[in-house]
């Protein structure tokens, strides 16, 4: 049958061997694989660790130069220039220049495809507050957290506006909001005719979201196909109702069981997936103006904070009442008059916080010697004590 469209990607016997440095053969990443990707495919290329994914994803780049077959792109190579314009890549790690804010990074990128000052600025308006990110446009994305990063990431894998995206892990570390954000945001791009190559190792958002599938293992193909086809179990039937009155449920079991000759079946109620749950449960949180102390938006800092005395801060206080006693040492003495109005002045502070009345200072240079080590620690002690009281000591929190 003649086809009627001109595919995206196409890959006949593609190959990629490593040699070492002797040119020996040293992995064949990619071993003769023939796929095709049609124009607003959603496709899921998929396999474990060291089956050629990304090397096959590199050579849809141009970064890697295929040792045999063939694999064009949008019917050029992929090493064009003119071929690199119509695509937009996201790669597993967001490599980003963390010293440009979330508009600069954007800016930067647009920068490279020749965009014009005005369609940029646009763009990137667009683009911050599509995936979230317009509040913390000024911020740097090196303090970024790595949900954050990769919805930076993929606003810039998208400022090209390009006909093909490649996704490389686009949910990894976002939230389930943020997973079914980006899931939504593919679904759209799908509708506007745009074609998605996607690899991820979250076969739920796979198969939410791909009309078809590419299984590697071993640099090979092992299966490939619409996701119904290959999901589908066609050795059994499934019936959905509305629930049924007991009358009808025996009726219909005692049916089963004289059509089916003594073969087991299960009757159970549908569930839904945990994602479907926990977005219906925010969802009704979020109705109903629950408060959060999450995404949904932040204020100042709490006034408790800022009026908050640790327990540091509270013997600097006692550190500064009691020095004031020994603030002259070793006086000269034409200022010993000076120095016992100091020590007066030190006790009647002391003595206010501890509520009680002021000692009169000694006469002489005797009083220093008087004050023991244990009545100060005496004083000291009751002193943190009475500034507990004052204070609040926030020492047991």
């Amino acid at each position: 049958m003649e086809r009627n469209y001109e595919p995206v990607v196409q890959a006949v016997g593609l190959t990629k061997m490593f040699r070492d440095f002797w040119q020996r053969p040293k992995a064949r990443a990619v071993n003769g694989i023939d796929f095709e990707i049609k124009p607003g495919e959603v496709v899921g290329l998929l396999g474990p660790n060291g089956s050629g994914k990304s090397t096959t994803v590199k050579m849809l780049l141009g970064l890697l130069y295929p040792t045999g077959g063939k694999v064009t792109v949008f019917g050029k190579s992929p090493r064009e220039v003119e071929t690199k314009r119509e695509i937009g890549y996201l790669p597993e790690e967001s490599y980003l220049y963390k010293f440009l804010t979330a508009e600069e990074t954007l800016d930067f990128f647009g920068s490279l495809f020749n965009i014009s000052k005005e369609d940029r600025k646009r763009r990137i308006d667009q683009l911050l507050d599509m995936v979230g990110l317009a509040h913390a446009r000024y911020r740097r994305v090196g303090e970024f957290s790595k949900g954050m990063a990769r919805r930076i990431g993929l606003a810039q894998a998208m400022i090209n506006d390009p006909a093909f995206l490649i996704l490389d892990e686009p949910t990894s570390g976002l939230d389930p909001l943020g997973c079914r954000e980006v899931k939504d945001l593919i679904l759209a791009l799908k509708k506007r005719g745009k074609t998605v190559l996607i690899t991820s190792h979250l076969l739920s958002d796979v198969e939410d979201i791909c009309d078809r599938v590419i299984i590697l293992y071993g640099g090979k193909i092992r299966a490939e196909g619409a996701l119904d086809d290959l999901l589908a179990e066609s050795d059994k039937t499934r019936i959905l109702t509305p629930r049924l009155p007991k009358e009808t449920m025996d009726k219909v079991l005692a049916t089963l069981r004289e059509n089916l000759h003594g073969e087991e079946f299960l009757v159970d109620q549908p569930r839904r997936t945990l994602e479907e749950f926990f977005l219906d449960v925010i969802s009704q949180a979020r109705s109903e103006s629950v408060e959060t102390a999450g995404v949904a938006g932040g204020g100042g800092i709490a006034e408790y904070l800022t009026g908050a005395v640790d327990k540091s801060d509270k013997n600097a206080v006692l550190t500064s009442l009691l020095s004031e006693t020994a603030a002259v040492e070793k006086a000269d003495p034409d200022l010993e008059e000076e120095k016992n109005s100091s020590t007066n002045a030190a006790d009647d502070k002391i003595a206010s916080v501890l509520g009680e009345k002021t000692v009169p200072a000694a006469a002489d240079n005797g009083l220093k010697d008087a004050v023991t080590e244990a009545d100060n620690a005496e004083k000291m002690r009751r002193a943190n004590d009475k500034l507990d009281s004052l204070l609040g000591d926030r020492s047991g929190e």
